[in-house]
């Protein structure tokens, strides 16, 4: 074993022992960027290289969550946007994004696949696995693993007050009308996640520090941590300094 492993080992469960008895936080919001970047720095051509390390590494996250307690996690794979990129390496994107997704709802893992996002942006054999691995996780007892995938936050508000829309004219009420009840809970019952707990940790790999459109309605009150790692990179140390950081703040709702 190396000098830097035992460091390493040593530091790790230093943080562990700092976690004993402090606040956890019940939903944790993760955009995992930078797979690109890694394939670039590791020499390889395609980029698809990046990505497959990244979806191979999303089950340590979710053991990592499970072992702090964590109830809801929410994993941002695709954005919207992302469409605008070359064809071929969504297709690639897809494929794996499609193979994990059933690596995660398999008989004998314990975890809720759920799927978040504009389906109608993709294609249908993606549709087909996300709905069926919803299907055959909704009654396991383990973490709820939300699937984002063709999701932007502006695009899933619009859909929530679309839905809310359509919901009250079928019972034939008129705009004015529904303008007089319209608040804040019956948006959010309307959102992709609706009945889960707001994200109260989001957690963007890769150095960059922005949303980009993530969880915008839910992060309202969300604590936020920055890593420098690419997402392949992501450490059980990463994480855990990320949940000591949440631990060491003091949350003020509104203010």
């Amino acid at each position: 074993m190396k000098v830097r492993d035992l460091v390493y080992g040593v530091y790790e469960r230093r943080l562990v022992a700092s976690l004993v008895g402090a606040p956890r936080p019940r939903h944790v919001g993760v955009i995992l960027d930078g797979n690109r970047r890694w394939a670039r720095a590791a020499g390889a051509s395609d980029v698809s290289h990046g990505h497959q390390a990244g979806a191979d590494h999303i089950e340590d996250l979710l053991g990592w969550c499970g072992d702090a307690g964590v109830e809801v996690v929410t994993l941002w794979l695709l954005s919207n946007d992302n469409f605008a990129r070359p064809e071929a390496e969504i297709d690639q994107l897809l494929a794996i994004i499609e193979e994990t997704v059933r690596s995660l709802a398999a008989p004998t893992q314990p975890w809720r696949v759920h799927p978040v996002g504009s389906l109608d942006l993709l294609p249908d054999s993606t549709v087909r696995v996300l709905k069926e691995a919803d299907e055959a996780t909704r009654d396991k007892p383990g973490l709820m693993v939300n699937i984002a995938i063709g999701y932007g936050g502006r695009r899933e508000i619009a859909d929530a007050v679309r839905s809310l829309l359509q919901e009250h004219a079928s019972r034939g009420a008129s705009l004015e009308e529904v303008a007089t009840v319209l608040d804040v809970e019956h948006i959010a019952d309307h959102l992709y996640t609706r009945g889960q707990p707001d994200p109260d940790l989001v957690i963007r790999t890769s150095g960059e520090q922005r949303l980009s459109g993530f969880l915008l309605w839910q992060s309202a009150h969300s604590e936020f941590y920055f890593c420098d790692a690419l997402w392949p990179d992501f450490r059980r140390i990463d994480f855990l300094r990320a949940l000591r950081s949440y631990s060491q703040r003091e949350r003020r709702h509104g203010a």
